[in-house]
């Protein structure tokens, strides 16, 4: 195993001088780059934390369109923020966008924290978020360290630690540290790691052939690019059972605000039922009160529907019930339920498996 003590100093000097070269040959232009202001760099930074560039920057776009400024965005109803960022996923993100946009824009009279230390102090911004901001916004000389980084560092410098573990990530901030150093403009340098991971040193197959820190990558000399970085094996999948009853009466369609701590927070979705295992009869559903009555009373329309959504950590197997329901019943509302026209339908915030349900049935 690598030790902080392997690294060698020259090899360090030259890795900053020859990434930033490599960077200015090689770098996209994104529209981020060309900014200093810590609030579109913040916004790009939460849009990629788990979003790759090509599907981020329309995001970004929208985002920096519709609210150009941390005011704007601290003014928005939340409700139409997540409808922008529907899609994205991890919506957690976009709740916490818009809670540190209320605070900067109040309690900071619309100005960012200019140091990293500072910056940490906010709600959903994390270490690697406030290097980024602190480095492109204010020049500050602080590393970040993210995926990309991880990997060419790994790889580069011959650290076979579980970047998982806590000595790991000791282990590699203290490398980042000492290299960002060497570099005359820190800011540039952070850029160039972290692009260079993006499309040089890629998880899968790196262009080796034509990489300039090939003489001095311990990876390639040993033929351990496919196993490096060491991370520890993801979590099981859990399975998750979704029986959704899509209610119709009068071209309108009953949904629900999701106000539990569980995925899709605040997006909206049909009445629930989540079973332990898949069931494939209505019979076997259990269904008690309103929404059996509902169930009861109403005319299916069509054979269950099925559909999936892989999330991080779970995969959602869904099964959608469609029923016309009269009049004398859609005035008893089961609880939490409420009627949408479908152009009010399409300007809520919903989970993709439920836009992806809706396309072309919407109006029907």
């Amino acid at each position: 195993m690598s030790s902080q003590s392997d690294f060698n100093p020259t090899e360090e000097s030259n890795f900053a001088q020859t990434l930033i070269y490599w960077y200015n040959h090689h770098k996209r232009n994104l529209p981020w780059r060309h900014t200093s202001d810590p609030y579109r760099i913040w916004l790009s930074e939460v849009i990629l934390q788990q979003t790759r560039v090509a599907q981020g920057l329309p995001y970004y776009e929208r985002f920096v369109a519709t609210y150009p400024t941390v005011t704007d965005m601290a003014l928005a109803d939340e409700r139409d923020l997540l409808r922008l960022w529907q899609g994205l996923g991890y919506y957690s993100r976009a709740r916490n966008l818009h809670q540190t946009a209320k605070v900067v824009a109040t309690d900071l009279k619309g100005i960012f924290p200019d140091s990293y230390h500072n910056l940490l102090k906010l709600k959903g911004i994390g270490v690697y978020t406030a290097a980024a901001i602190a480095s492109f916004a204010f020049g500050e000389r602080v590393p970040v360290v993210d995926g990309n980084v991880y990997r060419v560092l790994a790889r580069v410098f011959g650290i076979d630690e579980d970047i998982t573990t806590t000595s790991a990530k000791k282990t590699f901030a203290t490398l980042a540290s000492q290299l960002i150093q060497k570099a005359a403009d820190p800011a540039t340098y952070n850029q160039a790691i972290m692009e260079f991971g993006a499309i040089q040193c890629t998880p899968v197959s790196p262009d080796c052939m034509l990489c300039p820190l090939q003489q001095q990558c311990v990876a390639y000399q040993t033929g351990r690019q496919q196993s490096l970085p060491v991370k520890a094996k993801k979590a099981a999948v859990r399975e998750r059972f979704f029986h959704y009853f899509v209610f119709r009466n009068q071209g309108k369609l009953a949904l629900r605000e999701r106000t539990d701590r569980d995925v899709w927070q605040n997006l909206y979705d049909f009445a629930l039922l989540e079973t332990d295992e898949p069931k494939m009869m209505l019979r076997d559903l259990g269904l008690t009160g309103a929404l059996e009555n509902w169930v009861l009373r109403g005319l299916q329309t069509a054979a269950p529907i099925p559909a999936t959504q892989l999330l991080s950590h779970q995969r959602i197997r869904a099964l959608f019930y469609e029923f016309d329901v009269p009049d004398g019943v859609a005035r008893a509302m089961p609880d939490g339920l409420a009627w949408y026209l479908p152009d009010e339908v399409r300007a809520l915030p919903k989970p993709v498996l439920i836009v992806n349900y809706l396309a072309g049935r919407l109006d029907k």
